[in-house]
């Protein structure tokens, strides 16, 4: 991998991170239109994940500091209770990622045509969305939980981690505002769990095939573009317009098949 081709999947991985359009689906296709093996590029993978996490924390950091805030408090208030909902949220995840890792990596081969099918049906979610009305709930702990099945489900590539569980929350009644920032949040945690793991892990560790510079580029192109990204979903889903993700995820799903044919 090159620093052009490091540029490109940064960019590509910090814009579709936080839209609901699947940053894994698309990593996957720009790797085969680049010719990048996808199995020998998992460190980039990594590190392009980790700055999008980055950029989370600096777009909500008057969020987190105020929840830390609360939580050190030591009181059932409405900091810790959050703070609960997100740790309820993770168990799907974290159950999938101790006991069925192997088939989780399985997925991720390059196999466009598949790619492009979970494109289609991440598309059929965010339409139901549009048939929405009403919203006006608070996230509660079963929503977390229910949420978090969907981010579990969201390891896919093609599936949309924030459309899923955007879309989730959406059609469980919560506010549209509230359930986009829930969405940012709750996946800081197991990201940055993963990235851990994965980066002091022996296989990756032996990795050598992509150089210092293109990794650093694909940082700091998955960062910029994820903070601004991340600021333009939250504005979108307040506004209701995912419908117009649903139709890109659908056009692009169909095209990934044609193109894997």
């Amino acid at each position: 991998m090159n620093w052009f081709e490091a540029l490109i999947l940064g960019i590509i991985q910090g814009l579709t991170e936080f839209l609901p359009v699947s940053s894994s689906g698309h990593l996957e296709l720009g790797k085969a239109l680049l010719g990048i093996n996808a199995e020998r590029s998992l460190i980039f993978t990594v590190i392009v994940h980790g700055a999008t996490v980055l950029s989370t924390i600096v777009i909500f950091y008057r969020d987190i500091l105020q929840l830390l805030k609360g939580i050190f408090r030591f009181k059932w208030n409405e900091e810790t209770q959050y703070f609960f909902k997100i740790i309820i949220s993770m168990i799907p995840v974290v159950i999938l990622g101790l006991f069925f890792m192997e088939e989780v990596e399985g997925f991720f081969t390059g196999n466009i045509r598949f790619v492009g099918f979970m494109l289609i049906l991440t598309s059929i979610l965010l339409a139901f969305t549009y048939l929405k009305k009403s919203n006006k709930r608070t996230i509660n702990f079963w929503d977390s939980f229910i949420i978090g099945i969907a981010q579990a489900i969201a390891v896919i590539p093609g599936i949309s981690r924030s459309g899923a569980t955007i879309a989730t929350g959406i059609l469980l009644g919560n506010r549209k505002e509230i359930i986009a920032k829930f969405s940012f949040l709750m996946v800081l945690i197991p990201i940055i769990g993963a990235n851990a793991k994965d980066l002091f892990s022996n296989e990756m560790a032996s990795e050598s095939s992509i150089g210092a510079i293109p990794l650093f580029i694909g940082f700091m192109a998955a960062f910029i573009t994820g903070a601004l990204a991340c600021k333009w979903m939250i504005k979108m889903v307040s506004k209701g317009n995912l419908i117009y993700f649903s139709i890109y995820c659908f056009v692009i799903g169909v095209l990934a098949i044609i193109f894997a044919a």
